[in-house]
């Protein structure tokens, strides 16, 4: 897997909003306006534009040229840069459940693959299967985007379990 860099105080704080993380996926592969993204979310655009302020400071979101609306409005639609897949933040790791639990509720259920799987792996074994795992990851993330081609989320943990000593 790919080394991801520590994240600045500013970096944790941006990324450690369930509904920031929401924002990067709004605008990944596709720029999109203030407005346009207020009303995907439902929220209002003033509130949903001191969040878009946030991420453009801290690199995870860049204004794309300036365009006119459909009544002569100055619009500046806003991209993803991708930067919070090379950042590792602590306090993001409730804000992407909180997303993820967000974002499945509005998925068609038929739709919604989820799968739980218990494990005893030895040390090494649990090393190789997170390299090989991140490893692919890392691949697929790396391929470009298809504007053309479907739009899927994944949501993955691995975390010990507190059920079975």
């Amino acid at each position: 897997m790919d080394q991801r860099t520590p994240a600045t105080d500013a970096e944790a704080k941006a990324l450690a909003s369930a509904l920031r993380l929401r924002i990067l996926r709004i605008c990944l592969g596709e720029g999109h306006t203030n407005k346009e993204i207020a009303e995907i979310l439902g929220r209002d655009p003033a509130s949903i534009l001191h969040h878009i302020r946030t991420l453009v400071r801290t690199g995870f979101l860049q204004p794309q040229p300036e365009r006119r609306g459909a009544r002569g409005a100055r619009e500046v639609p806003y991209l993803a840069t991708r930067k919070s897949w090379q950042v590792s933040a602590p306090a993001m790791d409730s804000s992407l459940l909180n997303a993820f639990v967000e974002e499945v509720a509005l998925a068609p259920r038929e739709e919604v693959e989820i799968a739980r799987l218990g494990l005893r792996l030895a040390p090494a074994d649990l090393a190789e299967f997170r390299e090989r795992l991140l490893s692919l990851l890392d691949e697929v993330a790396k391929l470009p985007d298809d504007p053309s081609a479907p739009a899927w989320s994944l949501f993955y943990a691995l975390h010990p379990d507190p059920n079975r000593p």
